[in-house]
């Protein structure tokens, strides 16, 4: 019986940690997408939810300005940018978030952003102390970082279709492979 009791325990205590792990870890495939708003550059409130609820949803987390601007990260912008009327025949809006420490964040954002021209289908958010970054489990926790640049497809419904968290700085989701994860007009 001690044997029997001490095995539950200790799959209760394996199963916990799992859990925990889990919770503890980026979204992945399958998985609802924790909702957030933040502001974009004009100081208007964009919710997540209400962006999925119009179609499918392109969500990527930039390294925001952990010291410089990220030749990456502008690099994968003017991709998605060259693709922009791609993702409007997808009906997909593309959610970009700039991390980073508050003070000063929303003139590095528009820094960043100042050679670029957003359609309509495009947002670029301030993510004021990594707030959402931490709340994805994307924060890169070391000198001179600020998040994991990571890209999401999110269907109507909040579930991640497509994820891919880069833990080096050039390693980046292809505009090809975000706009085949996409679902197809009318899902």
């Amino acid at each position: 019986m001690a044997r029997l009791v001490w095995s539950l325990s200790a799959c209760v205590v394996c199963l916990s940690l799992t859990t925990l792990a889990a919770a503890q870890s980026p979204p992945a495939v399958g998985d609802s997408v924790p909702d957030f708003s933040l502001k974009d550059l004009g100081g208007k409130n964009v919710k997540l939810s209400e962006q999925y609820a119009k179609g499918p949803v392109v969500l990527v987390v930039l390294r925001g300005y952990p010291g410089y601007q990220c030749p990456f990260c502008s690099q994968q912008v003017g991709n998605l940018l060259k693709s922009a009327k791609e993702f409007e025949r997808s009906g997909a809006q593309v959610v970009m978030v700039y991390p980073g420490p508050a003070n000063g964040l929303d003139a590095r954002a528009r820094e960043f952003a100042m050679d670029k021209q957003f359609p309509a289908n495009f947002s670029l958010l301030v993510d004021p102390d990594l707030k959402v970054t931490d709340a994805y489990h994307l924060r890169w926790n070391a000198p001179n970082e600020t998040a994991y640049p990571s890209s999401f497809v999110i269907d109507r419904g909040g579930k991640v279709l497509y994820a891919k968290v880069s833990k080096v700085h050039g390693d980046r989701a292809a505009t090809k492979d975000l706009l085949g994860a996409l679902p197809k007009t009318g899902s």
